[in-house]
């Protein structure tokens, strides 16, 4: 993480130093989108410090959340300074009158290249990292390691989008092609936000275990003979490998404190060795005829009417 804030930062300085020289609306699009990827590493760094840290009184269910929250600030960081800099950049280029001056751009496009082949082997690595924590579905569960593969594959596609702006504004003297790219880059940025800021508010808010999960769950505990019925089952994910479990269950009649005692925890005991995840279990169980008896009206003080 930290090689890759580094090479973001030198790629930024180099864009912005070729983006000005030039005078070209795409590469500084591409180095606003470079700084911002850097501020996202700052941020994925803390995200992934501080979701480690171990629960405590303040926070019972630990600090996995984390991730969400900074996951979310990096997607408003890549609005802010990728996104809305390139529409900038791209409407400035469309209404500017000055004369334009190509003397710099063989010098930006040597700049666009060098940001590809980093940006290019930054992505393969990355992708590695997926394949290795088991593929496109359970590697990018991770919010830091999907932001990363976002990142690097939009900077692979937005630099390319830039090198073919840069060159079609060089071959055909019209600086509408290298607006075009500013724009295009700046709709990709968006929508790349758009996406990781949706995910990490959804799992911010309180996000379900995936359906796989909670049906495992549901068929433990209509499986136990001691179990009359499911009334209820509630999962949320507390971080990227834990989940909570909370069900309401009726016993059937005849248990007696010590037998309830025995069979929940054997329960919970069978929950987290079906799905591992499931580090915060809770049990609600009752004894359906004794929980009628309690609601009848003998019971709560109510008068039937005649």
């Amino acid at each position: 993480m930290l090689v890759a804030l580094a090479a973001n930062l030198v790629i930024a300085v180099a864009k912005a130093v070729g983006g000005l020289a030039a005078g070209s609306p795409a590469l500084l699009s591409e180095a606003a989108h470079s700084v911002a990827d850097s501020l996202n590493e700052v941020f994925l760094l803390a995200a992934l410090r501080r979701s480690r840290r171990p629960a405590d009184r303040r926070h019972p269910f630990g600090y996995g959340k984390e991730r969400f929250f900074w996951s979310l600030l990096a997607a408003v960081g890549i609005f802010v300074m990728g996104g809305c800099f390139s529409f900038f950049q791209g409407f400035e280029a469309l209404t500017s009158d000055s004369a334009e001056d190509l003397g710099g751009y063989v010098a930006g496009l040597v700049v666009l290249g060098i940001a590809l082949l980093a940006e290019g082997g930054s992505l393969l690595r990355a992708l590695y990292q997926v394949r290795r924590q088991g593929g496109t579905g359970a590697g990018l569960r991770d919010p830091a390691l999907r932001t990363v593969v976002a990142e690097d594959g939009t900077a692979v596609l937005g630099v390319t989008l830039a090198i073919a702006g840069m060159a079609l504004h060089m071959v055909t003297g019209q600086v509408v092609w290298e607006a075009s790219a500013s724009l295009a880059i700046g709709a990709l940025l968006v929508y790349v936000a758009f996406r990781l800021g949706r995910e990490a508010r959804d799992q911010l808010i309180g996000e379900a275990a995936d359906p796989e999960s909670s049906g495992r769950i549901h068929a433990l505990l209509r499986a136990q003979p001691e179990i009359d019925s499911v009334e209820a089952l509630f999962t949320m994910k507390t971080g990227l490998d834990t989940t909570l479990v909370a069900a309401r269950v009726d016993l059937v009649p005849g248990l007696d404190s010590e037998r309830v005692e025995e069979v929940a925890v054997r329960i919970k005991r069978s929950i987290a060795r079906t799905v591992p995840e499931a580090d915060q279990i809770f049990l609600d169980v009752t004894d359906r005829l004794a929980r009628e008896a309690a609601e009848s009206p003998a019971a709560t003080g109510e008068r039937g009417g005649a």
